[in-house]
Formats: structure tokens, sequence, C-alpha cells
């Protein structure tokens, strides 16, 4: 089998709002080949730029467009084909959106890969260890303690027994960050388990004084509470934080994971198939467990990367959370046929061939950018 087309199409909301999530536009990534497999992936990254990534032409032997690196190969042999693009974009790549965008083809590959072998993707990384997850609801905070406490409510609602509401306003000042965390426990109760993502606002000091305040409310974990690059500030607060802290979601690929595992900064390590791809995210996975740590998805986005995440961590036996999120958004909900959602707190891992997905192609053409 070869490759003989990789296919962009960006998708994108008629009304783009001011937030901070990636529900509102994405890129999907379409590997075709020559005995009709079509592999579908997703980057977690600004969709133009994928795009360009990809099709770039050859520039000189490490600064070429991944499309160009991988038509004639074949798909099965994902680990040639991702050492291939690694090196193939070496000048411009190696870290970030480079990787993330190898991500989506990395995803798409593995998705031929399970439809020819009629197998799940889990199956081929070694056989799930779980059918389905306990889900926690991942959605934004509401923009005071009033309306984030009705955002709790809903999801309560719905049957999660787990809630993470994260980034604006949480940062604006001590007392807004009191009043978001307070609202949100009293919405889900002693007994559910509270997440908090401060979206990446504080210096390390801040931090640890907000860590120390949200004990009380006996949070489940306080997520990317530093800037993503300060891996030095995250060993110290987690040597010193009361509770658990998470992060990992701005990583791609394992060389940029491997220094946060060496220096064990973090409780909770947050892979995004999205970013990281099936190839990287099994290493990273397998050197979490090396350093006996936590290791949970992280996945705001579409079935498509939803269902990879489920595959993925589906493999691991100490996995025990999946973040499901449930921004009311086309993209989110609509893009498949099959809907990876959680029912009464608990997610499904898929046993399809390949991804499992099934895109809704009259959503694509209502929402194509071209």
């Amino acid at each position: 089998m070869k490759i003989t087309d990789v296919i962009c199409q960006i998708i994108r909301l008629e009304s783009i709002e001011g937030k901070t999530a990636g529900t509102q536009d994405t890129v999907i990534i379409r590997v075709q080949t020559d005995e009709g497999i079509e592999g579908i992936g997703e980057c977690d990254a600004s969709p133009e730029i994928c795009e360009a990534i990809i099709n770039a032409p050859f520039s000189h032997n490490i600064a070429c467009g991944l499309k160009e690196l991988i038509i004639g190969e074949d798909p099965m042999c994902t680990t040639k084909v991702w050492d291939k693009m690694y090196k193939g974009c070496f000048y411009y790549g190696r870290r970030a959106v480079a990787i993330a965008t190898m991500a989506g083809i990395d995803m798409a590959l593995w998705d031929i890969k399970g439809k020819a072998l009629n197998q799940p993707i889990h199956a081929l990384l070694g056989g799930k260890q779980h059918d389905n997850f306990r889900a926690y609801a991942s959605i934004l905070f509401g923009s005071d303690g009033a309306e984030t406490k009705d955002i709790g409510q809903r999801w309560v609602d719905y049957g999660y027994t787990a809630v993470k509401f994260g980034w604006e306003p949480m940062g604006e000042s001590e007392a807004m960050d009191m009043e978001l965390v307070s609202s949100a426990r009293e919405a889900l109760g002693p007994d559910r388990e509270l997440l908090i993502d401060a979206g990446c606002v504080w210096d390390a000091r801040t931090a640890l004084k907000r860590a120390h305040s949200f004990s009380e409310y006996n949070i489940g974990w306080l997520e990317e509470p530093l800037n993503q690059d300060d891996l030095e500030g995250y060993v110290w607060l987690r040597d010193r934080s009361p509770v658990p802290i998470a992060a990992g979601e701005g990583e791609c690929g394992r060389t940029a994971f491997n220094p946060w595992i060496d220096q064990r900064a973090l409780d909770i390590y947050q892979v995004d198939l999205a970013r990281c791809g099936f190839t990287d995210s099994m290493h990273i996975g397998k050197r979490v467990q090396d350093v006996h740590a936590k290791m949970v998805n992280h996945c705001y986005k579409t079935p498509i990367s939803v269902a990879a995440c489920l595959h993925w961590l589906s493999t691991f036996k100490e996995a025990f959370l999946f973040e499901d999120c449930v921004e009311d958004s086309p993209l989110r909900h609509d893009l498949a046929e099959e809907k990876y959602q959680a029912v009464d707190g608990f997610i499904t891992v898929p046993d399809k061939p390949g991804l499992g997905i099934t895109l809704n192609e009259d959503l694509i053409n209502k929402y194509k950018v071209n």
C-alpha cells in the first residue's frame, strides 16, 4: 500500500468568540492510499499554519513540506514515516506546531492501519485495558461565581461525577479566583471531584498561595498554574504544593515531554493526541509509567481527537480519568456520526476498525473554509 495524497480541510464556525476553546475551528487531515483506504486525523494548532506545513514545497533536505515527504510511503510503516517527517522538517520543526502537524498525519496513518487490518487502534497498540473511563466534564469558567455555579450544576445534572473549570477570568484577582473556586465547589457538592485549570496565569509563589487556598475546597488537581515554559517553576511548585499539579497539554511530542518527566515536574501528565500522535504518545505514556506518575488525556477539540485519546489511554492500566469536552459547539458534537460523549459520567472506548470515526460530510461542507 502507498500514500497517494494528503488533503487538509479547514472548517470554522461562522462566528468565532474571544475565548480559549479549540472547538471553533479545526483542520482535518485526510491521508489517501492506492488501495482506496482513507485515514482521518486532526491537529490541535492554528489550522492555516498546519496546512502550510503540510503543503510547503521542497526547500532542501531538512526543510520540506510534510506532504512531499510522505507521498509514496507505506502508511503501515508508521514509525518510519514519523522519523522521515521529523528529519525532513528539522530546520523549522522539532517542537510545537510542526510536531502537532505530524501528529495529525500520524493519527490518520494509524486509522489506515486499523482499517486495513480490521482492528481498532487500541488493539494495534497492545490491547485495551479499559472498556470505559469515568469522564470529567471539561468546560470554561463562567464570567463570575454565579455563572460558574450554574454551569457546574448543569453538568452535575447530566450525571458527571467530576467537572473541570478553566481559564478566564481566573487570574484577574485573588478575590475572583476564590469566588470562582468556591462557587464551583458549591455546585458540585462535597462528594464530586472538582478540577481547576488556571490557564497559565501566575508566578510560582502566587500559584503556591492559591494551591493552599484551593486545597480547602478539596480540588483534585491544579492545572497549568504557570507559564508552559516555566519548567523550573513547576518543579519548585510541585515539591511544595498541597494539591496535585497537572500540565503538559502544550507539549508536542516525546522530545518536548522528556525534560518534564526527567525532572519529575508534575503529578499528572496531560497528553494530547492531536499534538503528539499515537507514535510519540506511546513513548510518552511508557516514560510516565516508569516514573510512577499519573497520566490523563488532554482533549478540547472534536470527536476525531476524542476517539484517538480513548484508543491511546485505554492501553494504560493506570489511566483513571478522561477529559470530556462539553463545549456547546457543532464541531464537538456533530462532526462525526458516532457520539463520543460520556453517558451518566462514563465514556466508552470505541471498538470499530481504526479510529472508529465516520465524518459528517454535510457539516464539513457547511463550515468548510477550503
